[in-house]
């Protein structure tokens, strides 16, 4: 019995001892002292115009060829809602640039292109989604001009940023070497 009282006195003592240093570490967390005192705020991110088109458009807008290209209708009528979507956003992030009504901008140079290859994609036409495909591409370049970017120059893809996704269509399977 005695050996059993001595395990709960030594419990009870390592237990106290875990407390204190909980407890000691709190104080000094709260105190400011801990590693997250020593980190400045963080500022909140405000992705530019710029930002927004490289991140949310471009990739979309060649994702739509790829999958155009491969006759993956599913897929690019997916890429072609994603792409008037990302357009959107952008309005509502951005709503003026340099004095221009970006809602209005949009829906003035993209909207009927990309009505035109919603309708190509609907037809499953290649010959008229790569005439409207070109239109979208053209209304960009007019929209970056417009905004005093003719720098910013943007074509039909010659080759897929895009190596490690299959255009093709639905998933086949790991393939066989």
């Amino acid at each position: 019995m005695g050996g059993r009282r001595g395990d709960l006195s030594r419990r009870w003592r390592v237990t106290r001892r875990g407390g204190a240093i909980v407890a000691a570490l709190a104080v000094i967390l709260a105190a400011g002292g801990g590693p997250s005192a020593q980190l400045a705020p963080q500022p909140e991110y405000h992705p530019s115009l710029g930002d927004l088109m490289t991140m949310a458009v471009q990739p979309r807008h060649i994702k739509l060829w790829e999958g155009g290209r491969a006759r993956n209708w599913a897929y690019a009528a997916y890429e072609a809602s994603e792409l008037r979507n990302a357009f959107g956003r952008i309005a509502r992030t951005v709503p003026t640039y340099r004095n221009s009504d970006l809602a209005s901008m949009v829906a003035s140079n993209i909207k009927d292109p990309l009505d035109s290859v919603d309708a190509a994609i609907k037809a499953r036409d290649a010959g008229r989604f790569e005439a409207a495909y070109a239109a979208v591409t053209h209304a960009c370049n007019a929209c970056h001009q417009g905004l005093g970017h003719p720098e910013v120059v943007i074509r039909i893809p010659v080759t897929s940023m895009y190596p490690d996704q299959d255009f093709g269509g639905a998933v086949r399977g790991p393939r066989k070497h």
